[in-house]
């Protein structure tokens, strides 16, 4: 009987489903949302705390680079300035003279990788990370299942930009626009591919965030796939996630935390359409728990303290034509937040040579009753939670030019 019960239990065991121990990593991920400058200091030094401090050793990945070769060295360089003791795995689509389907299954790659404390993901086309890591038939190469382990046991896997894209179950791949994005929807195997999956299914992605205005293309996303929460991160700036599931923010600016809760669509509408979706910016220094939603702001928005909207600091109207401008959503939602104005507006138009030029979206934000801010003490930066956002079509009449 007993060695009956072992050999079902082994049996169990084998036929689990793929990504079982992926359960409760231990580790941590950095998600940097590209542009990471060789001077960012708290985000270079953080990476190679957590993959073991002074010496540790960190696996860069140049997969997703058009010079693989020239960003791995780059890269690596970096980190060892900030005390890493980090090495090149070459493994790469684009590397000359080498088939990155064998090397993705090299036992000796395989084990530089498991060995390191860290593993880091560079920008460039996340598709090309993918198309590396990931069999034909959709399992984990020997290389990727290295990289799991690594997280599994408590070390850190980061990544910029294209890095940062392969960290949720679902990532943009052959992308237009964001407005056309908005305006032609999206499509699994054309806008969107499969991740890594490595901050787990329940939360989206994405990177470029408020420099390039892609919080409104993270929307028809989040609903094609059916995620409640998503995380935008911005240039020059990180998400620190760690096993409690707990953000923290790095850098230069800061995140905007995208929750479709209680959103509802319009399903009569030809076009796109999102009501009560809850937006709010976390700034560099804030921390946020996914599983418990509870929000710590930084020190000195401790200091600076809670906003009262009885003594706003403005009381002028808030409207944007250009809302997927550079850091327009941004501006827009600070000057909402401390204003005797409840609501704000901001206009979507498409570009010269889109498709749909008579369509416009308006986004249209809300100062509610559970909507709260608070402002650095140290400098003109806010915390914002809870801001409502509904997008509604828009009929565009354009001048007519001889």
């Amino acid at each position: 009987m007993k060695r009956f019960c072992i050999l079902l239990l082994a049996a169990l065991a084998w036929c689990a489903p793929a990504g079982a121990a992926d359960l409760a990593p231990q580790g941590s991920l950095v998600i940097v949302g590209g542009a990471l400058r060789p001077d960012n200091a708290v985000v270079w030094q953080r990476i190679v705390q957590l993959a073991g401090g002074a010496g540790a050793r960190i696996a860069v990945l140049p997969s997703a680079a058009a010079n693989p070769e020239g960003s791995g060295a780059h890269l690596a360089a970096y980190l060892n300035h900030y005390g890493a003791s980090a090495f090149v795995v070459p493994l790469a689509v684009r590397l000359p003279n080498r088939d990155y389907r064998r090397d993705a299954e090299d036992a000796t790659l395989a084990r530089s990788i498991r060995e390191a404390g860290g593993v880091y993901f560079c920008g460039g086309d996340q598709a090309l990370i993918t198309q590396a890591l990931v069999r034909p038939d959709g399992s984990r190469s020997a290389v990727l299942e290295a990289i799991w382990d690594v997280y599994r046991r408590g070390g850190v896997i980061a990544g910029t930009s294209a890095g940062a894209a392969i960290m949720s179950s679902t990532m943009f791949d052959s992308t237009r626009s964001v407005f056309s994005t908005l305006a032609q929807g999206v499509n699994d195997g054309r806008e969107l591919a499969p991740g890594l999956g490595f901050i787990g299914k329940d939360i989206f992605v994405d990177q470029h965030l408020l420099a390039r205005g892609r919080f409104a293309r993270m929307l028809p996303a989040m609903l094609k796939k059916g995620y409640k929460l998503g995380l935008g991160i911005d240039e020059n700036t990180a998400m620190v996630i760690n096993a409690a599931r707990e953000v923290e923010v790095l850098g230069y600016q800061g995140a905007l935390l995208m929750d479709l809760s209680q959103a509802a669509v319009d399903p009569g509408a030809k076009d796109f359409n999102i009501s009560n979706v809850r937006v709010s910016y976390l700034d560099r220094g804030d921390r946020y728990n996914l599983t418990s939603r509870q929000f710590t702001p930084s020190a000195d928005k401790v200091e600076g303290g809670k906003l009262d909207p009885q003594k706003p600091a403005t009381r002028a109207p808030v409207y944007t034509s250009d809302i997927l401008g550079h850091n327009a959503v941004l501006v827009l939602m600070e000057k909402l937040i401390d204003n005797s104005q409840t609501e704000a507006t901001g206009i979507a138009t498409a570009g010269p040579g889109e498709a749909r030029q008579e369509l416009g979206f308006e986004f249209h934000f809300s100062r509610l009753a559970d909507s709260i801010g608070y402002a650095s003490a140290t400098t003109e930066g806010y915390s914002i939670l809870n801001l409502r956002l509904d997008v509604r079509p828009l009929q565009i009449t354009r001048p007519w030019y001889k």
